[in-house]
């Protein structure tokens, strides 16, 4: 293991994995095919196939990969039971976290034979459960499970709007979902990883990552981002406002990265659909501001934006709340935990690493009547 660099096990390796490669200079690879590749080629079932099984499909395994997702959606009259009971005043991961807990009760798994059917089960169910419990919760609507939709993006827009999708909205939210699917030894699937390590069951090694994800400095950055952006009023008063965050030493959301140094490949990825969607919209600001904010950090302290940056205008562009933004990260990271916890199965030993000890040197011990 090499020498810690910094705190955070910065620079160090904690394994091996086959599923993706992150890069310093803005590099990020599923299975050795480029995201910029996967992005503009393949649909996030197609990418869902590839990292679950480890090739990319043909078409008919295709047509049978989205057709078990599909069958995979509507969820048990007790899950129903469950998330009605979740109060609108929840946090979303909270909601998530416990869709994926309670199916680990109600549908456990009894071999680890079961686990690429679970994991079809949970990208499924976990989609429907968490607009069934928004739209319950916050506008007291029962939404039909069934959305007629082929894709998790249409099946995901088509239960939360209620309406016709249009495509560039659907084609929007695939290819986040994409970009979103893996990212190598992050702390969510590290987290999931060490907990797959031990030999538990795929619902709690999602369960343990979820609640990972739920921390504001690793999955919320989307949330904060699209929170600071709303503040902007035009265009002409980013730099100030930037100014101004700097001066009180507070953190712009969305900016620069734990291994990027250079630019995050997913970045401009997104920036393109928040740009095209922003177009004639009313909240165009949005995404001015957002590229305005991108070239002023560069020229000041040559921060790059994260995926998590333009995300937010682009899913505000299409109708997701806000509180729903961190969610659609974690189903589509269902996908890339998954395949993490079926690698560390594959060649299993438990992750167990040591400390450095920081603490007092030896001392005596001293009777309570003397303290």
């Amino acid at each position: 293991m090499k020498k810690l660099e910094g705190a955070g096990l910065r620079g160090q390796s904690a394994g091996q994995t086959s599923l993706s490669t992150v890069e310093q200079e803005g590099s990020l690879r599923y299975l050795g095919y480029s995201i910029e590749d996967l992005a503009e080629n393949a649909s996030f079932e197609e990418v869902a196939y590839l990292l679950l099984l480890g090739k990319l499909p043909t078409s008919s395994e295709l047509a049978e990969f989205e057709d078990e997702l599909m069958n995979q959606r509507t969820m048990p009259d007790s899950l129903v039971s469950v998330v009605e009971s979740i109060p609108a005043s929840a946090h979303p991961m909270e909601v998530v976290r416990t869709i994926i807990s309670y199916m680990g009760v109600i549908e456990p798994e009894k071999s680890f034979d079961d686990q690429l059917a679970i994991a079809k089960r949970l990208i499924g169910v976990t989609t429907t459960a968490i607009v069934y419990w928004y739209n319950f919760s916050h506008n007291g609507v029962k939404v039909s499970q069934d959305s007629g939709e082929r894709s998790v993006a249409g099946h995901f827009l088509k239960l939360l709007r209620q309406e016709d999708i249009p495509e560039l909205d659907k084609k929007t939210l695939d290819v986040s979902l994409t970009l979103y699917a893996e990212h190598e030894f992050n702390a969510s699937t590290f987290t999931g990883r060490v907990c797959a390590s031990t030999l538990s069951d795929l619902h709690s090694c999602l369960t343990a990552a979820v609640g990972s994800l739920r921390g504001p400095l690793h999955g919320g950055a989307n949330e904060e981002a699209m929170k600071m952006l709303q503040q902007i009023n035009s265009v002409e008063e980013v730099k100030s406002f930037v100014d101004q965050k700097f001066e009180n030493k507070e953190k712009i959301m969305g900016f620069g990265h734990a291994v990027y140094s250079i630019k995050d490949p997913r970045s401009n990825i997104i920036k393109k659909f928040s740009e095209q969607l922003s177009v004639g919209h009313e909240h165009k600001l949005l995404h001015d501001a957002a590229a305005e904010m991108e070239a002023y950090m560069w020229e000041r302290k040559k921060l790059f934006p994260n995926t998590d940056f333009f995300m937010a205008p682009a899913y505000h562009y299409i109708g997701i709340p806000t509180d729903l933004f961190t969610p659609l990260f974690a189903i589509a990271r269902i996908v890339g935990w998954s395949a993490h916890a079926f690698e560390q199965r594959s060649n299993n030993r438990i992750i167990r690493p040591s400390a450095e000890y920081i603490g007092p040197e030896d001392r005596n011990w001293v009777d309570i009547e003397s303290r």
